[in-house]
């Protein structure tokens, strides 16, 4: 097993301050660094997961214009959520970010807790949302511990694989060493730099340990060994891409997937067509779309209403103007597909407060 040995003092020291030294002068200038307002880095914590920067940064400036208090948010109706959240994926967390403003609303007088212990008994804030959120806006010495926060460390002391120790057991040491390393008295901007390392300079494929701020300290210089990871798959799926010219101009018909679903209950998608259902047509355009560890290549058809497969379960699909169905909770992939055919912005969201009455 890698030693367990900590770093001396004077080498932690050192460290802190070539890191925060690096990250003054070298950090992105994104929107929820320049606020330590603990709800803005909440939901800029919330949204980063799993999701890339440049997706996040336009959704977010939205969102807290939407809903700029955590009373705004708790009092809205999941759906309004759901459609700032649109595009973004992983929906539970939208879901759960509204629960957690809820419960703040009524059990802490809509005061955020301030701790990293206090802020995990809700509704989905983990243990690094917790403790990003603490130490960015509270100053509690607490590691952030993400994908890229292991990574880096896990260079920087060599311990190349998971393939002669647990991954638990991995995480327990790399969880020792970033308490050992962060810096008490700049824990925000400490953890915000370690974790700017690792998805600027650090990354996973092509490091750029030339200009790391780390190098001299690290074990591995370049890419280490890691588990492997389960490999893409493709499948092939066909859409139907259905408009008509309404009073107010063109119209799209929509459906609901069932509230019972596992996967994006609730959202608003474009209808699916089986294969035999396409023929040989010549689908209008094509989209490249992954979820999970599956990559999509989508056949968009234009189809006539009439044409198109009669569904025997409720939700039934519904003509919506381009209006209405930028204000809606819609799937990734029809808000993609949507802006492509020019019916809707692939960002703009606007505001509709009787959408589910047209």
């Amino acid at each position: 097993m890698p030693s367990r040995r900590r770093p001396a003092p004077e080498k932690v020291a050192s460290m802190r301050y070539s890191l925060l030294e690096w990250y003054s002068r070298c950090k992105r200038d994104l929107p929820w660094r320049q606020t330590a307002n603990p709800y803005a880095i909440w939901v800029s914590e919330i949204m980063l997961q799993q999701t890339r920067v440049a997706a996040v940064i336009d959704r977010y400036t939205a969102f807290l214009q939407r809903f700029p208090t955590i009373q705004s948010l708790a009092i809205s109706h999941e759906q309004d959520v759901l459609a700032l959240w649109s595009g973004l994926g992983y929906y539970r967390r939208a879901r759960m970010l509204h629960k957690a403003a809820q419960t703040i609303v009524s059990d802490y007088a809509g005061v955020m807790p301030t701790t990293a212990d206090a802020l995990r008994k809700l509704s989905g804030i983990g243990s690094y949302t917790a403790a990003a959120i603490a130490s960015i806006a509270h100053g509690e010495p607490i590691a952030v511990v993400d994908g890229n926060v292991e990574r880096v460390l896990s260079r920087i002391q060599g311990w190349h694989s998971h393939d002669t120790v647990s991954e638990a057991a991995v995480r327990r040491k790399v969880n020792e060493l970033a308490q050992t390393l962060i810096d008490p008295r700049h824990p925000g901007d400490y953890n915000q730099a370690i974790m700017e390392l690792g998805a600027t300079l650090c990354t996973p494929r092509n490091p750029q340990c030339l200009v790391c701020p780390w190098a001299r300290e690290c074990r591995t210089l370049g890419e280490h060994r890691t588990p492997k990871r389960a490999p893409m798959t493709t499948r092939g799926i066909a859409c139907s891409l259905t408009t008509r010219e309404g009073p107010h101009g063109p119209e799209i018909l929509l459906q609901q997937r069932p509230a019972t679903n596992t996967v994006m209950p609730g959202l608003w998608e474009l209808p699916s067509l089986e294969p035999g259902h396409t023929g040989n047509a010549v689908p209008i355009f094509t989209v490249r779309h992954a979820i999970m560890q599956v990559n999509y290549t989508v056949h968009v058809h234009a189809v006539d209403a009439k044409h198109l497969p009669k569904s025997g379960t409720p939700p039934q699909p519904r003509w919506m103007s381009a209006e209405q169905a930028s204000s809606i909770a819609l799937t990734g992939l029809a808000r993609k597909i949507l802006a492509k055919a020019g019916l809707i912005s692939a960002l703009a969201i606007t505001y509709l407060t009787d959408w589910t009455q047209t």
